[in-house]
């Protein structure tokens, strides 16, 4: 949310309740922290090393590596507010070494420094010198609706440590609320940047020569959504060779009845302005929990561009309850990002067009099991001989008639706790309303995307780890990531139907060492 870190206090009654519904299992394999206690960090999804974060920042490949930046709290847990930019690097986006603290907090009268972007300035626009890392990020001196405005930050040293360009607004806030999160990319075939930006109901348009000085040239307009967040643009091809520019934004449409995450439209971009194949958008993640995502270029081996493929990373929470996490207590932790997925382009039946997402390539490299089970018939509920807190299960289900049929994740031993994914008639789901939920209101517990029931055939993916689900459907078309918090004797795993036969092929679990 632009970086905003407004903190409950968590000692109080909302998270001691859900700590106390996490008991600690004994004899169980849990990594173990320091203090003993039983771990509920990721085993092989990205967590901040302590403290806070939320929003991700856009990578950038630095010689030879991403360089991932992110917002970061170093002082959540003594209650004061106010975030800075960490950095970790990475070669594969599934490994990653912390740097520390690359653009710091309340080092000028502005303060914390909120969402923005890194962009690597080879021609020397700014006048920092050629290659230098710069940062066009916002703040709000006084923390106020309408004093949000952007700021410069510059890095000649690969962007391990940054320098405030002054302590003026490079881009003012003309007076108007919700005024964040610029997102800065290169347009070549003109000679100069665009920076999208946030307005409310409207993402922003300007153009500058220097990175330093802005001018405003339009805006797209979307109402209905929430307030829009982490603007997003970028140009993508498909396989088919078709070229569409796609504008994103992280959005709350629950009260519409749509995610709370990533919504996009694709479409044809001048340079100035966007015009969307589509009055309504679409959503990359249906799920609760994938907001403030951002995605970034693809980098083959020696360094050259991939026009068709992305990156793409999500914060795992939600600001309904952000604050609201065990990792805290036996961690000291609070911030856990998606898997980084890879984001394609491809083209529908109707010839309509739509990104798919997919877990990064890199991940089979961390391997350390696997079990394979082959094809099973399933009628009712068949339970598996499998335990297990952090892994990737892989099928797909085939049936002749029936209601619906998918997996229960997270089991416990009495089968009454779990997560479940799969078909029902005509939708896909992951619903956790069965296991421990961040979500107290009990209202967004069951996240859903379109399905055909005629196809009969479904093909899931699906990433557990020990306080996330994430679910990739028939390739990518469409995903799910939401928050869990299971007990920890929940290891169990089934297969289910409803009012018919399945058979789940190719059945294959796997697990990381990270």
């Amino acid at each position: 949310m632009g970086g905003i870190t407004r903190r409950a206090l968590f000692a109080g009654s909302a998270v001691g309740t859900a700590g106390a519904l996490l008991p600690a299992a004994a004899g169980t394999a849990e990594a173990r922290p320091r203090n003993g206690c039983v771990s509920y960090r990721a085993a092989y999804h990205f967590t901040v090393p302590e403290q806070w974060k939320n929003d991700p920042q856009r990578p950038v490949w630095i010689d030879g590596a991403y360089h991932y930046y992110y917002l970061h709290n170093a002082d959540y847990l003594s209650g004061a507010i106010g975030t800075a930019w960490r950095l970790a690097t990475s070669t594969d986006l599934v490994s990653f070494t912390d740097r520390g603290i690359a653009v710091p907090k309340d080092t000028t009268p502005n303060g914390d420094v909120w969402s923005g972007s890194a962009v690597v300035d080879t021609e020397n626009t700014a006048g920092f010198g050629a290659g230098a890392v710069v940062v066009l990020a916002t703040m709000s001196p006084h923390d106020g609706p309408s004093d949000q405005a952007q700021y410069l930050y510059y890095s000649t040293d690969g962007g391990r440590t940054f320098t405030p360009h002054g302590t003026d607004p490079v881009l003012p806030n003309p007076g108007v609320r919700d005024f964040r999160d610029p997102k800065v990319i290169r347009d070549e075939e003109r000679g100069r940047w665009v920076m999208t930006l946030a307005e409310n109901d409207k993402v922003g348009f300007y153009h500058s020569a220097d990175l330093t000085s802005w001018t405003y040239v339009g805006g797209f307009v979307k109402s209905g959504i929430g307030v829009l967040e982490c603007p997003d643009l970028f140009r993508i091809r498909a396989g088919d060779g078709t070229a569409k520019w796609v504008l994103g934004v992280s959005a709350n449409g629950k009260g519409a009845g749509l995610p709370n995450t990533y919504a996009y439209w694709t479409g044809s971009f001048d340079g100035s302005a966007f015009t969307a194949d589509a009055e309504e958008p679409q959503w990359l993640d249906h799920g609760w929990d994938w907001y403030g995502a951002v995605t970034f270029e693809k980098r083959t081996a020696n360094g050259a561009l991939d026009e068709r493929t992305r990156y793409a990373i999500g914060w795992l929470n939600n600001w309904d309850y952000a604050h609201i996490t065990p990792t805290i207590d036996s961690d000291g932790f609070n911030g856990t990002d998606s898997i980084v997925r890879e984001i394609t382009l491809k083209r529908a039946a109707d010839g309509t067009y739509h990104l798919a997402s997919r877990p990064v390539a890199a991940l089979d490299r961390y391997v350390s099991r696997t079990v394979r089970l082959g094809d099973l018939e399933v009628e009712g509920t068949r339970v598996l001989d499998y335990r297990g807190t952090a892994y990737e299960l892989t099928c797909e289900i085939t049936w002749d008639q029936l209601t619906g049929a998918g997996v229960q994740l997270r089991r416990s031993p009495d089968g009454v706790r779990h997560i479940d994914a799969g078909v029902h008639r005509d939708y896909a789901y992951l619903n956790r309303r069965p296991t421990v939920s961040p979500d107290l209101s009990g209202r967004w517990q069951e996240s859903r995307s379109p399905f055909d029931p005629a196809r009969r055939t479904v093909s899931l993916r699906l990433l557990v780890d020990r306080t996330s689900v994430e679910l990739f459907l028939d390739d990518g078309r469409y995903a799910h990531a939401s928050a869990v918090f299971p007990y920890l004797v929940d290891t169990g795993l089934a297969l289910f139907t409803v009012d018919g036969r399945a058979v789940f092929r190719n059945t294959v679990i796997r697990e990381f060492e990270v």
